[in-house]
């Protein structure tokens, strides 16, 4: 449980780095909020944290490139879905 928390707290903080990073690496115009960027990052940042530890991922003393950029990815694709479904109910 403590590992999981700590992904989760994690994911929280992160989610403010890695909310407008996945928006960097996405081609066009995302009409998000930063609130929602924040925290569609945060989703990502859990989300890909969870899935790095099911890759068999471990703690690094230092900067975890693999993970941020797993957790940056899945960021992108969340805030994919997310324009993709916010469209769809505007239309």
């Amino acid at each position: 449980m403590g590992d999981a928390l700590w992904t989760l707290i994690g994911g929280l903080i992160a989610g403010i780095i890695i909310g407008p990073l996945a928006r960097l690496v996405l081609p066009g115009k995302q009409n998000l909020s930063v609130g929602m960027t924040i925290l569609l990052g945060a989703v990502g940042a859990i989300v890909g944290g969870f899935v790095y530890e099911a890759l068999g991922g471990e703690d690094t003393s230092g900067i975890d490139w693999i993970r941020l950029a797993i957790q940056v990815a899945v960021a992108a694709v969340v805030v994919l879905i997310y324009g993709a479904s916010s469209r769809n109910r505007t239309a």
